[in-house]
């Protein structure tokens, strides 16, 4: 896969399939040394202006709600970033291999907060940040922590951003603004995941993601890989 197959970024359908080529992508317009999509951005795509089509803002949920092969997430340099189904598996080996939550937790990976958050996640199946909130007991001490316990459980990609979701009244209205919906990856791609997981090794799934970055970014640096790639 070449580096030239990554063509202008036009629309969001562009976008997708830029993805895709790509496999993985920081977001934003700092690429961090290794690679962002937002390079290829042709004029016409301008954030912020509510246009589904043109908006990289609205592609963040877009593409997670209508393509189920795209995920989204503070997955790299705490910071937001795609990774398509393809290269999810090589991800999830090096950042947490086959391990549970509980065993995690046990070996220190995890903090209380986060395996609460992630309980939380995992109960409700999908569940929006105020929901987490309110099963957690969200209290300003916990507050003040939450968002980093947050990020990490996205870097360690155990929870994935999919979709957005309105708080509901007492007779089941929604109001005010959505809150962001988090997953795990294993529940928005389905059980073949873990499959994929258990068989491959984390020395390679290392090599074959340095090898996709070297191909999209030849002129990346060793040492922004390593952090990039994470574990």
């Amino acid at each position: 896969m070449k580096s030239e197959q990554l063509t202008a970024i036009h629309n969001f359908a562009d976008f997708c399939v830029a993805l895709r080529v790509a496999g993985f992508s920081v977001g934003g317009g700092n690429d961090e040394g290794i690679f962002s999509l937002n390079r290829f951005y042709g004029d016409a795509v301008v954030a912020h202006t509510g246009d589904p089509e043109t908006d990289p803002w609205e592609w963040r949920i877009r593409a997670v709600t209508e393509c189920h092969d795209l995920a989204f997430g503070k997955f790299f340099f705490r910071k937001s970033g795609w990774i398509s189904r393809e290269w999810m598996p090589c991800f999830i080996v090096v950042r947490r291999g086959t391990a549970s939550c509980e065993e995690l937790y046990e070996e220190g990976r995890l903090s209380h907060l986060e395996k609460e958050i992630f309980c939380s996640i995992t109960a409700r199946g999908t569940a929006a940040l105020h929901d987490i909130k309110a099963d957690i007991g969200c209290s300003k001490a916990v507050a003040s922590r939450f968002d980093t316990a947050l990020t990490s459980l996205q870097d360690k990609l155990l929870m994935m951003i999919c979709g957005e979701q309105q708080k509901l009244s007492k007779s089941g209205e929604p109001y005010g603004w959505p809150s962001t919906c988090f997953c795990t990856p294993e529940r928005f791609f389905g059980p073949s995941l873990s499959d994929e997981v258990a068989g491959l090794a984390s020395e390679e799934a290392r090599d074959r993601i340095t090898e996709q970055i070297l191909r999209i970014n030849p002129a990346a640096d060793q040492k922004k890989i390593s952090r990039f790639i994470g574990g």
